[in-house]
């Protein structure tokens, strides 16, 4: 007996429905769940705190946009991510966002560099996230694209660099990547 060309068919499509029954913490990408386990590591943490302390900081004067740490983002109903930082130019409603952040920060560990730089790269480019940075904690270098005319462009890669960013018409700043290393 031969089997069907398309193996696909037999894997399990997840949605969100079953997403909200998992314990622990998960990501769902067009239906294939990925865990979050077990928890990031303490560099990782630390990392993503002085990303949020500094993106708070610059951010302190503009009314439309707010920092958020991991947070589900149902981009359909069988894709829910959990960026790891994030800046949202509108005010949330309900438990989870819906639009795209105009600004994500995704720290890139051995077992997430696949997601993060190839699954959720096409994911936040096909959303419109306007600037996507992929943060190496090991070699201490950042990956920044920004988003024009419906693809990501390549800004750089940047250590210790200070990068002026606009999220809004009346919304902009200067991130430092100095200060995400802890020197």
């Amino acid at each position: 007996m031969a089997l069907p060309a398309r193996k696909e068919q037999y894997l399990p499509h997840y949605t969100y429905e079953d997403y909200c029954l998992w314990e622990g913490r998960w990501e769902l990408m067009f239906g294939i769940p990925y865990a979050m386990t077990p928890a990031p590591m303490i560099a990782h943490q630390r990392i993503s705190a002085l990303i949020a302390a500094q993106l708070v900081n610059v951010l302190k004067n503009c009314n439309k946009c707010q920092t958020l740490l991991p947070v589900d983002w149902k981009i359909a109903d069988d894709t829910i991510v959990q960026p790891d930082n994030l800046v949202v130019c509108y005010e949330p409603e309900g438990a989870y966002i819906t639009k795209a952040p105009s600004l994500i920060f995704e720290i890139v560990s051995k077992s997430s560099v696949l997601r993060d730089s190839e699954i959720k790269f096409q994911l936040y480019e096909q959303e419109g996230v306007k600037y996507y940075c992929l943060v190496f904690p090991e070699d201490k270098f950042v990956k920044l694209y920004q988003w024009e005319k419906g693809n990501y462009i390549k800004l750089g890669d940047f250590t210790d660099e200070k990068i002026d960013m606009t999220l809004t018409d009346d919304c902009s700043f200067q991130f430092d990547f100095s200060k995400i290393w802890n020197k």
